[in-house]
C-alpha cells in the first residue's frame, strides 16, 4: 500500500534551517508530483510547494518563495523540502502529498490521492 513517512521536523531559530524528507513507498514514484503543505493551528491548509514527477518544474507559495527549495531523488523514493530563512509564522504541521499525476496544482485536492502523517516544524527563540 501507499505509504508517505516525513521527517525532519523540530525546533528551530528563527533564521535557521531545517530540511524535511518525505520517504515513499507503494508505488512508482518517479511517475508522479509530489507536494509538501501546512497546517498551522488555528488556520486552513496552506500549499507551500509543488514538485512534478522528473524534478524539473517546481511551484512555491509567496509566503515561502526564495527561503524553501523542493526537490526529489527518484532513486531513494524520497522528496525533499530545504527550509532556510525561517520565521515563527512557518510553524506549522508539514505534510507530504502524493499527486495523481505527473503534474499538480496548488489547491486542487482532486490532484493529490495520498498524504502523510506529517511532521511539526516549531520556530521559536
Amino acid at each position: 500500500q501507499v505509504q508517505l513517512v516525513e521527517s525532519g521536523g523540530g525546533l528551530a531559530q528563527p533564521g535557521g534551517s531545517l530540511r524535511l524528507s518525505c520517504a515513499a513507498s507503494g508505488f512508482a514514484f518517479g511517475e508522479y508530483a509530489m507536494s509538501w503543505a501546512r497546517q498551522a493551528p488555528g488556520k486552513g491548509l496552506e500549499w507551500v510547494s509543488i514538485i512534478v514527477s522528473d524534478g524539473r518544474d517546481t511551484s512555491y507559495a509567496d509566503s515561502v518563495k526564495g527561503r524553501f527549495t523542493i526537490s526529489r531523488d527518484n532513486a531513494k523514493n524520497t522528496v525533499y523540502l530545504q527550509m532556510n530563512s525561517l520565521k515563527p509564522e512557518d510553524t506549522a504541521l508539514y505534510i507530504c502529498y502524493k499527486g495523481s499525476r505527473t503534474s499538480a496544482r496548488f489547491g486542487v485536492f482532486t490532484d493529490y490521492d495520498y498524504w502523510g502523517q506529517g511532521t511539526q516544524v516549531t520556530v521559536s527563540s
